[in-house]
């Protein structure tokens, strides 16, 4: 689920709350769990506002994030040229 959602913030600039949980087929539980746990990483910063008189949770991914998340791929590159063998 994290890794979901910290992808999907890579290539857009920010997503809402019911933008990542249709995006990710989560429930509210599951995404508030994991996008938490992102933000308290430092991963994602979170703004609430309203449009009209209707709640807003946004999502934008972080540089520390970014970060994390091209280590981890390239980390998982590596990982498959060694499967290959290359």
């Amino acid at each position: 689920m994290r890794l979901g959602i910290i992808s999907a913030l890579a290539v857009r600039e920010a997503l809402t709350f019911s933008e990542l949980k249709r995006l990710l087929d989560a429930t509210d539980g599951n995404l508030s769990v994991h996008a938490r746990k992102l933000e308290d990483a430092n991963y994602v910063v979170c703004t609430k506002s309203f449009a009209g008189r209707v709640p807003r949770t946004e999502y934008r991914i972080t540089s520390a994030g970014r970060k994390a998340l091209e280590q981890y791929l390239d980390h998982m590159e590596q990982i498959i040229q060694q499967t290959r063998g290359n």
